[in-house]
This record gives structure tokens, C-alpha cells and sequence, in this order.
């Protein structure tokens, strides 16, 4: 659908965005992932057709966006950090306004501003003035214009900043419904917008791609040695000694216990090793009691501070290279 190849933009001499590469399938709901200035709106412009690349192609559906600018701008809907809304109209002439710059057809007009009203939630507010409405609705009605002429591909620039938490989780559900007919890319660095709403997750840090692939896919390559918490009881629970013996334990720590003749402990592993399977059938040819096991995942948000560590970013990148 989307695919994007060693794309460069450059501010003067400054590397906005420098030589990132990665594709976005049809129908997919991209996380586009980075600290403030990593380069996310920019990459973002320049797909949209407002910026040209110094280097580096973008084409979607085989159409480049900088030969063929006109074509892939009527399939792309935009909605940027700052909603290009003006206040003093109702929401209705504002949507009347957008048909009509984006030159859809008289006698469709308004059905497809019937169709976003439904779609965004903005049923009784088409005679509001826009300068009265929320953040939230202000949000919807941008979303409403992006979509207005069915784009084919949804490019949405930090969507929910500046919105109160009801208002996020609002516009995230109505992301995620957007994302079952368009392809979506989601520019953020909110993590749980990520983890709530994207299918796929591509990390940007100075510019540079640090990280690409489902949260799932990106906690399990970055998170680490494996850390097993156990909670057992009985007579002998929490030898030491056995449960180093196990293959893939690395090391056993015996925490504060909770009660008399409770053994709390936190498990090391090989990185990865899961050694739970072989620690259940212990605790049972051993006769004690599993009141627990649990296995510490890397958060996302954990994986996202470590990859957009300056050092860090530099060695991941080094190593793509």
C-alpha cells in the first residue's frame, strides 16, 4: 500500500529525517513512535505531499507522491498536529467548505458530509460554531474533514494531544473504527495510544528508525532477561539450591515473604529461556504449593525510553546498518 524507501529531509544541514525505510499495509493501523523532534511530522508532511524529500522515494499504490502529487493527495486524508478549522463557521459550512475545495461532485456533497457526521459522532452539532465546540469535538470535526472525500489512506499527526482523558479514549475508539475500512498511520508518542489502537509500531529517534514491528514483536526482541516471580508453600518451598538447578535459572533471589511458610522469590532467566513449565512440574514433584507465577514483560514504554536514549539509538542503528 504504502511503501517508503531510504526517505531523507533535510532543514538547511540539519537530518530531519534521514534515510528510514518501511512499508504500511492496506488496511493497517501504523503506530508511527517517537520523542518530541524525532522527525514524526516531518515524515509525515513529506508523505502528505506538503514537503519534497531531499531523498528517497514514497509511492502509495505504486503512485510516487512527489511525480505524481495531485493523485496520491486525493488518496491520502490529513489531519495535522494543529486542525486547520476556522471557528467562527458552523460545522456544517465548514464541511460544505472542504467539499468544495476538494472538489467533490455537487450531487454528492451531501451525502458524504451525511456519512462523516455519522461516522465522527456529530449528530446535533452541524449549526455549531466551531469556536464553541470542545477540544474533543474540534478533534471530530478534523477527522470528519480529513475523511470527507474517502480517502484511501489516513494520516493523523498526534490526534489526541492536549485532550482529556475521556476525550482520548473517545478518539481512540473512533480510530480503531476508522482503521476496519482505511489504512491508518498514527503519528504519537503516547504509549498506551499505541498499545490500544495499532496493529504495528515503527520507533523514530534523531531521525533515524530504531525499531519496526507489533508491540508484541517488539516486547519479546527487547525485553531483556526474563524475570519470574514465584510464590510458593510447603515443607523445603523455595530451596535455593533446586530451583538454580533448572535449566535457562540464572539466578534465584529470595524476597521479603509475605506470610509464615511463604516463599517469595524472583527468578532470572537466560535470556530467551522460560524455564516455567520445568518450575511448575518442580513445585509438584516437590509437593509444595503454587500460590503464584508470574512473568514480567518489558513494557512498551520501558522498550521506548531505552530505544530514544541517545547512545542507545545510535548503537540499534548502528547495528541495522
Amino acid at each position: 500500500m504504502i511503501h517508503i524507501e531510504n526517505l531523507k529531509k533535510f532543514y538547511g544541514k540539519f537530518p530531519a529525517v534521514d534515510d528510514i525505510s518501511f512499508d504500511v499495509a492496506h488496511g493497517e493501523i501504523l503506530g508511527f513512535l517517537g520523542p518530541n523532534g524525532a522527525g514524526k511530522s516531518t515524515t509525515m508532511k513529506v508523505i502528505t505531499g506538503y514537503y519534497p524529500p531531499n531523498a528517497g522515494r514514497i509511492t502509495i499504490e505504486g503512485h510516487d507522491v512527489t511525480e505524481e502529487s495531485l493523485v496520491t493527495r486525493e488518496m491520502i486524508g490529513y489531519l495535522p498536529e494543529t486542525t486547520p478549522l476556522y471557528l467562527d463557521l458552523t460545522v456544517y459550512e465548514y464541511l460544505k467548505y472542504v467539499a468544495e475545495v476538494r472538489l467533490i461532485p455537487k450531487n454528492m456533497r451531501a451525502e458524504r458530509i451525511k456519512k462523516m457526521v455519522e461516522v465522527t459522532g456529530l449528530h446535533g452539532f452541524l449549526d455549531q460554531s466551531i469556536g464553541k465546540l470542545s477540544k474533543g469535538y474540534r478533534q471530530r470535526v478534523g477527522l470528519a474533514q480529513a475523511m470527507l472525500h474517502d480517502p484511501k489512506v489516513l494520516v493523523l499527526d498526534e490526534p489526541t494531544i492536549g485532550l482529556d482523558p475521556n476525550q482520548i479514549v473517545e478518539i481512540r475508539d473512533l480510530i480503531k473504527e476508522i482503521g476496519k475500512e482505511k489504512t491508518v498511520i498514527l503519528s504519537t508518542h503516547i504509549l498506551p495510544e499505541v498499545q490500544a489502537t495499532c496493529d504495528r509500531v515503527v520507533i523514530i529517534n534523531n531521525g533515524k528508525l530504531v525499531a519496526d514491528g507489533t508491540p508484541d514483536e517488539l516486547q519479546h526482541r527487547f525485553q531483556g532477561k526474563p524475570v519470574i516471580y514465584l510464590e510458593v508453600h510447603g515443607e523445603g518451598a523455595g530451596d535455593i539450591a533446586r530451583i538454580q538447578s533448572i535449566h535457562g535459572v540464572e539466578t534465584v533471589e529470595r524476597l521479603e515473604d509475605p506470610e509464615p511458610n511463604v516463599v517469595n522469590l524472583q527468578i532470572s532467566a537466560e535470556p530467551g529461556t522460560d524455564p516455567r513449565s520445568d518450575l511448575y512440574r518442580m513445585c509438584v514433584q516437590e509437593g509444595w504449593t503454587m500460590l503464584g507465577m508470574t512473568r514480567k514483560v518489558e513494557s512498551l514504554e520501558n522498550i521506548f525510553r531505552s530505544l530514544t536514549k541517545t547512545d542507545a539509538a545510535a548503537e540499534v542503528a548502528g547495528e541495522a546498518a
